[in-house]
């Protein structure tokens, strides 16, 4: 008997481990930051309603679809790392997008110029609307209508766009030019329209009801599903009915790791960025960073950058298709390994790491993400992305859905140069059903009685972006003080540090420079990081929009939320 009941508290003890930590009590107030501010009131909507935060990711996601076209939406894909506070349950939800059965690694090699950034051959098979479905199943507690109710309402009565928006729209006139179903909604007249233009979206108004009432079928299958392919077929892309049909959400077990005492989630492959982000902590925490400042500092953190990013180019690629050496990967032996070749005070070139395989990448600057807390500990960071501003530039048919070009993520042409010089391997070439990697990085962070819950857009330098704002939380920063830290980035190929405006000083790049470094100031800032902290031994909670972007971070006491509908 007595054995029984030790073995019983053993499984419980594994089962809770396994799960993840639990909240130990409620959090004093709800939060929602997001990179728009109607976002932001539609998550706050869904959680006055009783819903929780699973709910109001939810209505977050479809809201971004219709005020952020250029960043995310129906036709995109994206990552949702949970939390659920009443078991400690953490899993991430991969939303993202698959290549068409059709898809092969020759797909672009005869095709024209461009064709894996514009036009229907770019897109993937979208995620988006199958993980709100999920999310809202098995998580959530309103349906699934309640939640898509504010998008709904702004697809259909519109809303005055801003000056983002009209200079994403100007960088992508060409391609939305390129699509008669795409012009009529996002120009005005084949122009780019002013600020305070009201962009009305009533074809997407109707397939967000198509998805509500029916759920992921309403999407899939049916009308919306026949129309999507029509038009994509009609246009030289290759989808077929079965690959809208098999599209399937994932959900997989978090990347989990540590840093100097400081727990880490974050996302798992197909997306790059937990392993990525945990490889650079790993190597870093053989220092003192807290006592380096100015040259010696960026250094360190650029070496490990280096590092970790010829690793992605290596190594990652959809789980699904490839085998990762993710634990050795994640190692603190290889990073000890690591940090022996990094010199204290001279750079390492690129070139004299030990060479890959590789073929230039191009990974998209427009994605976007949000994060929540409710008042039970329930907690969500999601990064949801359609690749380049405004995707492929592709509306399908009478949907009003605008795809995505994450085909381009993919190693698409051997030896095609790219904007960004990201580069990757046979582990991310096309094949059909695959994933294509991310550098997508929702995350938590737990330390010291505090919990982060951060992400950002930004292509690759996503995950740079979020170490340096997990470092800035490490060292007690508020959540204001981590959506501006300033950045700095270096991601193996091409060999050289981006640096913001004023992220240096000119003295400190000086100084790289003599240790052999090239550094390339860069005249815009970039990231458009959300976060929100919960602080449980002070009992309060605060939340930041980066003020780099144009969102919003509400943070509503307790009082303030509605109870749960009966």
């Amino acid at each position: 008997m007595r054995r029984r009941f030790l073995e019983g508290l053993l499984l419980g003890a594994l089962l809770l481990w396994g799960a993840g930590p639990c909240s130990a009590s409620r959090a004093p107030a709800a939060a929602v930051a997001s990179a728009h501010p109607l976002a932001t009131e539609a998550g706050l909507e869904i959680l006055a309603a009783g819903g929780n935060a699973f709910d109001a990711a939810v209505a977050v996601a479809a809201a971004l679809a219709v005020v952020e076209p250029y960043a995310s939406g129906l036709g995109g894909g994206g990552f949702w790392l949970l939390h659920r506070a009443a078991d400690g349950r953490e899993v991430m939800l991969d939303g993202r997008e698959r290549a068409p059965l059709a898809a092969r690694p020759d797909l672009y090699a005869h095709a024209p110029q461009g064709a894996s950034i514009d036009g229907p051959l770019a897109a993937g098979i979208p995620g988006v609307p199958a993980a709100l479905d999920h999310l809202a199943r098995h998580y959530g507690r309103l349906p699934l209508e309640r939640s898509l109710a504010p998008a709904i309402r702004l697809a259909e009565t519109g809303f005055a766009v801003g000056e983002r928006y009209v200079r994403m729209a100007r960088l992508r006139r060409e391609a939305l030019r390129a699509s008669p179903e795409a012009a009529a909604i996002f120009l005005q007249g084949g122009r780019v329209p002013e600020t305070g233009f009201i962009l009305r979206q009533p074809q997407l108004a109707r397939t967000l009801r198509r998805l509500a009432e029916g759920g992921r079928a309403g999407f899939y299958q049916g009308d919306v599903a026949r129309a999507l392919v029509a038009s994509v077929r009609s246009a030289g892309g290759v989808w077929r009915p079965e690959d809208l049909r098999g599209y399937r959400v994932v959900e997989r077990a978090p990347v989990t790791g540590s840093y100097r005492g400081m727990r880490v989630v974050s996302a798992a492959l197909p997306s790059s960025g937990g392993i990525v982000l945990l490889e650079m902590l790993n190597v870093l925490s053989g220092y003192r960073l807290d006592t380096l400042q100015g040259a010696v500092r960026a250094h360190l953190l650029v070496e490990a950058m280096r590092r970790a990013y010829r690793d992605r180019a290596r190594w990652l690629g959809d789980p699904d298709y490839v085998q990762v050496p993710v634990a050795r990967l994640l190692s603190p032996d290889y990073a000890a390994g690591l940090r022996v070749g990094i010199h204290p005070d001279h750079a390492t070139s690129s070139d004299r790491l030990a060479p890959i395989d590789t073929t230039p990448v191009p990974v998209g600057p427009h994605t976007t993400h949000y994060s929540i807390l409710d008042t039970e500990g329930n907690r969500v960071a999601a990064t949801l992305s359609i690749n380049w501003p405004f995707g492929s530039g592709f509306v399908a048919g009478e949907t009003g859905v605008l795809l995505n070009d994450e085909m381009d993520d993919f190693v698409t042409r051997p030896g095609e140069p790219n904007v960004y010089g990201l580069v990757g391997g046979a582990a991310n070439a096309v094949a059909p059903g695959k994933r294509m990697l991310s550098s997508m990085s929702p995350s938590f962070l737990e330390y010291e009685g505090r919990t982060a819950i951060l992400g950002t857009p930004g292509g690759s330098r996503i995950i740079t972006m979020v170490l340096q704002a997990a470092l800035a939380f490490h060292a007690g920063a508020s959540a204001e003080a981590m959506v501006s830290v300033p950045r700095i980035h270096h991601q193996y190929l091409p060999d050289r540090i981006e640096v913001e405006p004023d992220a240096l000083d000119p003295a400190v790049i000086e100084a790289l420079e003599a240790m052999g470094h090239t550094v390339k100031r860069r005249t815009r800032k970039w990231g458009d990081m959300q976060v929100v902290i919960w602080d449980q031994r002070a009992g309060r909670v605060e939340a930041a929009s980066d003020p780099r972007g144009e969102g919003a971070a509400r943070v509503v006491p307790s009082t303030a939320e509605a109870p749960a509908p009966p």
